[in-house]
């Protein structure tokens, strides 16, 4: 059952505190190339420091932030379309095939207010959502499209769509 046209309704992308660690990386880094520039009384130290603060900063700040990047969730008055890592995958699920939104919250998830939301569609597995920001409000606003297309889904509040914490 379409309800007329197809709008985009939100976009985002998984939650921003996994850059934490690459933030600190690329800091560390900074610091000891400082540190270190200009020590030893050898020709090559200076590039190879600076070449070890390279791969470094290449491989656990550079790499860690592209993949993020990459990854994403469009909303839409018809589908959820989820975009894995460096655009290998693109998974589509129709909002016609949901019947039930849950929010799960792990570890620091539920201090961040994020959380994992997952779309039941009948089949073996949940489709996930994954580390998703505002997972609640994500929740609400997926009730309240399947709510529009006419199917009877019960709100977030009376206890009949899971809220799992810990």
């Amino acid at each position: 059952m379409s309800t007329g046209e197809e709008r985009v309704i939100a976009r985002m992308r998984p939650h921003a505190r996994v850059l934490i660690v690459p933030v600190l990386v690329l800091w560390g880094c900074a610091f000891l190339v400082a540190l270190l520039l200009d020590r030893v009384d050898w020709p090559l130290w200076n590039t190879a420091v600076l070449t070890v603060a390279g791969l470094v900063v290449g491989l656990l700040t550079l790499v860690p932030t592209l993949a993020w990047l990459s990854r994403g969730f469009v909303f839409t008055t018809e589908r959820v379309v989820i975009r894995g890592s460096f655009g290998g995958t693109r998974r589509e699920t129709m909002l016609s095939r949901v019947h039930d939104v849950t929010v799960r919250r792990r570890g620091l998830q539920a201090l961040f207010g994020a959380g994992d939301v997952l779309l039941s569609t009948g089949g073996e597995r949940a489709v996930i959502l994954a580390d998703v920001p505002s997972a609640s409000l994500v929740q609400r606003m997926l009730s309240e499209q399947l709510g529009a297309r006419g199917i009877d889904f019960p709100d977030a509040g009376d206890g009949a769509t899971t809220i799992a914490r810990g």
